[in-house]
């Protein structure tokens, strides 16, 4: 996928690096401040204090805020690789409830974070979206379109559509209702309503006999 010019992403890889072990220091000193005060109140005075870090040696690598959180955020270490456990109900259950996932506290943290900068900053939305969101769409969508591909998905199913359900949940009650997700919650959420919406045979029948009445 192309980076287009201008954007947080292409501004950070025309920069020069920083040498070393300090570059990932500096990347892990922003996901520490984004996680307490949020992306509102980041400064680069705070990254570099954070960072043990000149803001000079932070300028001359990240033009502005947005470049810095964005190449914070795609440092993160995270699967890259969907897990295939043979059954949709396994890779779900793997993708959400590991590092990364829907339960990593850490992570939803920085994601309630950065909420407000996306309605505003539409340069920094489009990477967010893009750098971050995009590849995690991405592993969902290679565990559908496999779950499909194996039967357990019946081919009217819009995959777009359903493997948002279990994310938008689970963050609708987290941030909305104040509920910490853990792997039980994940569960049910599988089992109770994502299982029976794609599913082949007499779950779906129902659901259309339903639908019809």
């Amino acid at each position: 996928m192309t980076t287009p010019a201008g954007s947080p992403a292409s501004e950070a890889a025309q920069r020069p690096r920083v040498e070393g072990d300090r570059e990932q220091e500096i990347l892990d000193a922003t996901l520490d401040v984004l996680a307490d005060v949020g992306y509102d109140r980041l400064t680069m005075d705070a990254v570099a204090s954070a960072a043990r870090a000149s803001k000079a040696t932070l300028y001359r690598r990240w033009t502005s805020k947005a470049v810095l959180v964005i190449d914070a955020l795609k440092s993160q270490k995270e699967p890259q690789t969907a897990p295939d456990t043979g059954t949709l109900r396994g890779d779900l259950l793997g993708m959400f409830c590991g590092m990364g996932g829907l339960t990593d506290q850490r992570q939803t943290t920085i994601l309630a974070s950065v909420i407000t900068a996306i309605g505003r900053d539409q340069d920094f939305a489009e990477a967010f979206r893009r750098d971050f969101i995009g590849p995690k769409a991405a592993l969902s969508l290679m565990v559908f379109t496999r779950a499909r591909d194996r039967g357990e998905i019946r081919d009217d199913v819009d995959l777009d559509l359903v493997m948002a359900a279990l994310p938008g949940i689970v963050l609708h009650r987290q941030f909305l209702l104040g509920e910490t997700p853990d792997a039980a919650a994940i569960e049910r959420v599988v089992d109770q309503i994502i299982l029976p919406a794609v599913a082949v045979g007499p779950a779906s029948h129902r659901s259309h006999e339903q639908k019809d009445s």
